[in-house]
């Protein structure tokens, strides 16, 4: 039987931030709860900034019963005499019943002892305070507090808790706060609770009360009025999705309204004043005809007629941010950017300097320009020297999102090379999932060192991912440095890198970090992983070449009628396991005996004397030798007697297996 259970725990404001980076587990952690205590059911999760909701439109009543069988030692071994052996009453008291109490029971081995007992269900109500102790004790939100004389603690101070179970009040209690019937709304509607009766009851008064609780709605309602506010002023409002789930986890009542700033603080790059809209003041950045403008879109929690005086608060308090940005800006076109200071910032204990760094990464930046084919290295060398300097400059020590980027305008302004500016601006792509990448060859060399001095400089002090660990993103650098060679389609072979750059990394492991990407290749690549052991069975290098050719082998592995091709090419495999095909094999066209033999050798003549422009053609043409492979296992006897004519045969299917290993090592595929 099932009654609905309403919970609510209601709270000081919760900070955005941590809240949403818990919030995909919230529900997780209380249907293991629910599962672990047999209680599993369906139920909604609603917050608010000031409230947890938990919403069982039908909770079970109590646990099922349940029937627990045990099953002891054999009669022979029970009872000896007639009387009950220390295994007898060891296995009674594991059941907590009297050895008399015991059974026996014949599974086919012999008579054991046995115990049956139906466990009746405990009720809800007695497990729910457990519950939801546990429940928000499992919560992480990184750091927590202790309010009152309290020892516990929490993310914010808890004031009041609601255990509505079938209409009745739960006798529960949270960090000394009592189960009522009592809740709190919106604070500019009463400070005072209001009580409720029942679950509907508590929705519409709360409603009433000027808290919307569903987030759903809150962010259709600050997306409609935003809509609203483009069409009325012909603007364009920029909705940043992390920026809208935070005002949303802040509002109880949101409005969204327009302020404006001074237009003299559009003289600072439009990132200057987005990032400081967002990250200090939670603001919308505005545009007209494609140019950011001087206005703003605020969501404010309070629930009012008159807004006027709170765009008037917002617009006060956000001049003296932008003021300091317009200061920090000009302070650092004076200054220009230099790398001097750089020698002051240790970059990781036992790699010296943000300077030495940059030296670093500059001798990369020469050694990939060498295998590019870039001859710009001055150009190269002196934008990566200059790289680091903005992380100097008084706009990235006050917005560190920000570095890189402010190298850009800064570059741009002292009338540096435009390869050296965009290169500043881009060093650091990709540096997400779904980034943007270098746009150019003299940009992703930038970009390749940056990362590629951070793979072997931490590599060879110890900075190695370790499970879910990587503070230093040592795996997405992996990552970016696949994509950079895709997009680009330069020839990067990272073990011929690592190897000849490794001198300047005492105590790295090259081994260990080839392992480490050839591993990353598996998370980067969406392919079958046969396919991508395949490929790196071919003994290929090069990551844009290992790219290529996933691309051609993946369809044809993933396609309906590989499994027909796959029998045959697996035979060919097994047939030459055996072999040592490293060097020069020959065959000789006078010990062919059978027509199937000479048909395959020139089949695979004329495959393999042609040149193909792509691996999709090559793969097409060899894999069309399937004709004559099964020709050649229906009718030739592989292993004849004359050992002559036996190791020419074998020499024949081990040519085709070689030219398919020039691509990918075939007897690695599964399916």
């Amino acid at each position: 039987m099932n009654k609905p259970l309403l919970i609510e725990i209601g709270v000081e404001e919760l900070p955005a931030i941590p809240f949403l980076k818990e919030l995909p587990n919230i529900e997780k952690k209380w249907m293991n709860i629910l599962e672990n205590n047999k209680l599993g059911c369906d139920f909604d999760f609603f917050y608010t900034p000031r409230r947890l909701v938990l919403w069982h439109r039908e909770f079970p009543i109590s646990q099922p019963n349940n029937i627990v069988e045990q099953f002891g030692a054999p009669i022979k071994i029970a009872y000896k005499d007639g009387e009950p052996t220390a295994a007898a009453l060891g296995f009674a008291k594991k059941c907590g019943v009297d050895v008399q109490e015991l059974d026996q029971i014949d599974q086919g081995k012999g008579p054991v002892l046995y115990f049956k007992q139906e466990l009746i269900g405990k009720q809800s109500e007695l497990l729910l305070n457990d519950m939801i102790n546990e429940f928000i004790n499992s919560l992480n939100f990184g750091k927590s507090m202790r309010w009152g004389s309290r020892t516990d603690s929490f993310i914010r101070p808890i004031r009041n808790l609601s255990v509505l179970f079938d209409n009745k009040i739960v006798d529960a209690e949270l960090f000394g706060v009592k189960s009522s019937n009592n809740s709190f709304g919106h604070r500019m509607v009463s400070y005072e609770p209001f009580s409720y009766d029942f679950a509907g009851d508590y929705f519409c008064k709360l409603d009433k009360h000027g808290v919307i609780l569903y987030p759903d709605e809150r962010r259709k309602r600050i997306l409609e009025q935003m809509k609203e506010l483009e069409k009325i002023n012909n603007i364009k409002i920029d909705i940043d999705e992390e920026l809208l789930e935070e005002v949303v986890a802040i509002t109880e009542y949101p409005t969204a309204l327009i302020g404006k700033f001074d237009e003299e603080f559009l003289e600072l790059p439009e990132e200057v004043i987005v990032t400081s809209m967002k990250e200090h003041q939670r603001y919308f950045a505005v545009y007209e005809s494609g140019n950011l403008t001087n206005k703003f879109i605020v969501v404010s929690n309070s629930k009012t007629d008159d807004f006027s005086a709170i765009i008037a608060g917002n617009e006060k308090v956000l001049r003296p941010r932008l003021a300091d940005g317009m200061f920090f800006y000009k302070n650092d076109i004076t200054n220009g950017l230099n790398n001097e200071e750089l020698k002051k910032l240790v970059f990781v204990e036992g790699l010296g300097s943000m300077y030495e760094k940059c030296e670093r990464e500059a001798i990369i930046a020469d050694y990939l320009a060498s295998k590019f084919d870039v001859s710009q290295k001055d150009l190269l060398n002196k934008a990566v020297m200059l790289s680091k300097a903005d992380l100097m400059s008084e706009m990235v020590y006050e917005f560190t999102e920000l570095q890189g980027l402010m190298g850009y305008y800064y570059a741009k302004i002292a009338n540096e090379d435009e390869l050296v500016y965009t290169a500043l601006k881009e060093q650091y792509l990709p540096d997400g999932e779904n980034s943007d990448l270098p746009s150019n060859k003299f940009s992703s060399i930038v970009a390749l060192s940056y990362k590629l001095d951070n793979l072997m400089g931490l590599f060879s002090v110890g900075k190695i991912p370790t499970g879910s660990k990587d503070p230093f993103g040592l795996r997405r650098a992996a990552a970016g440095i696949v994509k950079i060679a895709i997009e680009h389609k330069l020839p990067i072979n990272l073990e011929q890198i690592i190897d000849d750059l490794s001198e300047n990394y005492k105590g790295l492991d090259k081994k260990q970090l080839v392992e480490f990407f050839n591993e990353r290749f598996f998370k980067i690549f969406d392919v079958n992983p046969s396919v991508l052991k395949a490929v790196l069975g071919s003994n290929e290098k090069d990551v844009y070449q290992i790219s290529l050719k996933l691309c051609a082998l993946n369809p044809i592995v993933q396609s309906d009628n590989f499994k027909e091709f796959s029998s045959t090419f697996k035979r060919v495999a097994n047939i030459i396991k055996d072999m040592d095909i490293s060097n020069n094999i020959t065959i000789d066209e006078t010990l062919f005996e059978d027509n199937e033999e000479k048909n395959l050798f020139k089949a695979y003549f004329n495959i393999t004397s042609k040149q193909y422009n792509d691996y999709e053609l090559e793969l097409d043409a060899l894999f069309s030798l399937k004709i004559q492979l099964d020709n050649f296992f229906d009718n030739v006897f592989v292993n004849h007697e004359n050992e002559k004519i036996k190791t020419n045969r074998k020499n024949l299917i081990a040519l085709v297996y070689k030219a398919f290993r020039n691509i990918a090592d075939i007897k690695e595929i599964t399916i």
